[in-house]
């Protein structure tokens, strides 16, 4: 480049560049190009960087040696990583192990309302898989069927079938209240053995119970199959979580089964805006009551509603 096309009136004029004087590094990286292939603007650039250095009297080769070398696979891995937004921290979260499912706990927030073991404290699980039967709603409902079965204080003898049954604390309150025996029906284990059984033995009626762990719609399927494996029985509680059940499909199975004594009481706990028919089966409703987000439904013999009036 001539000095007379670097001359400025404001700009003092250039003096020759000195070789040895001068002392410039730039970091190059080659980038190699395909022969016969029409030079891309990297590789021009390259160029115009030699014909820049040479202008200068400055070995173009000289400056190559502090290039980048290529990045190795591991640079290409942590690269990536970042791409994908993973990172160090990311990939330490994958290698950690998995926390194991903290234990599950119990404690003695319900208590049996009345006859021979009343006020009894009964376990429930601190966790919300099972959800109790509220008290209020378990005292109205066994009120309603004293008084339907013609004894205002205790219940009609008779056989008791707890479905859904959790903690017991349905069945529990019916042997208490008169009834000679309770068949439990539920599927987890863990309430079996941490809170049904221990519930059972501190009321003094393990000896009259019988637990059926299993799946409510099979327990019915298979009674329904084997007619006589299991007695009618006198009544029957469906207190079920919301929403795993189908009510319509529920109570189609107990109006074929054979478990359904002539005289039965069906106790059933639904949530509200859930359709319910007026009958089941023979049985007919004799009451259907509102509590809060709950509502209790009890179908019973058509005598019975006659004695709930008189």
């Amino acid at each position: 480049m001539a000095s007379s096309a670097l001359a400025s009136p404001f700009l003092p004029p250039l003096s020759a560049p000195n070789p040895k004087a001068l002392s410039l590094r730039l970091p190059v990286r080659r980038i190699p190009v395909a022969s016969g292939a029409a030079p891309s603007g990297a590789a021009a650039a390259a160029r115009g960087r030699r014909r820049f250095l040479e202008r200068y009297g400055l070995n173009p080769n000289d400056f190559e040696d502090d290039t980048e070398e290529e990045p190795t696979e591991e640079r290409r891995r942590d690269r990536r990583k970042r791409r994908s937004g993973r990172g160090e921290a990311a990939a330490e979260v994958a290698v950690a192990p998995t926390k194991a499912s903290e234990p599950r706990e119990t404690h003695k927030m319900l208590q049996v309302l009345g006859g021979k073991v009343r006020r009894r404290k009964l376990l429930s699980p601190k966790d919300r898989n099972v959800r109790p039967m509220m008290e209020v709603v378990r005292g109205a409902a066994f009120d309603i069927l004293q008084s339907a079965g013609g004894f205002p204080s205790s219940l009609r003898p008779g056989r008791w079938l707890d479905l859904y049954s959790g903690t017991g604390s349905v069945g529990i309150e019916a042997m208490s209240r008169g009834c000679s025996e309770v068949h439990f029906v539920e599927m987890d284990p863990w309430v079996v053995s941490e809170v049904l059984k221990p519930n059972l033995e501190c009321t003094g009626f393990l000896d009259v119970s019988h637990i059926h762990m299993i799946r409510v719609e099979n327990f019915l399927s298979n009674a329904e199959k084997s007619s006589g494996k299991y007695p009618s029985f006198d009544y029957i509680s469906v207190t079920p979580p919301y929403v795993e059940v189908n009510y319509s499909t529920l109570l189609d199975q107990l109006v074929r089964s054979p478990l359904v004594g002539e005289d039965c009481f069906i106790l059933v706990e639904y949530p509200l805006k859930t359709e319910m028919p007026e009958s089941c089966g023979s049985l007919i409703k004799i009451a259907d009551r509102r509590f809060g987000r709950t509502n209790l439904l009890i179908y019973g013999p058509t005598w019975a509603e006659k004695k709930r009036r008189a």
